[in-house]
């Protein structure tokens, strides 16, 4: 079962809109343009989701 979690590979600013799109197997630029058209309610989600998400384990 896969866990939302911020992304290592697709980090724009904290791996949030990466996360999502690894989640739901889709790109993460479609995830930012979504945040992007939706915006002045978008901003408070990616406060929420920031301070709740985990970190993905990052492989050396």
């Amino acid at each position: 079962m896969k866990k939302l979690r911020k992304s290592a590979k697709h980090r724009s600013i904290f791996g949030i809109c990466g996360g999502i799109a690894d989640f739901l197997g889709i790109s993460a630029l479609s995830v930012r343009l979504i945040f992007l058209i939706t915006l002045p309610t978008s901003i408070l989600i990616y406060i929420i989701l920031h301070n709740s998400m985990d970190e993905e384990r990052r492989t050396l």
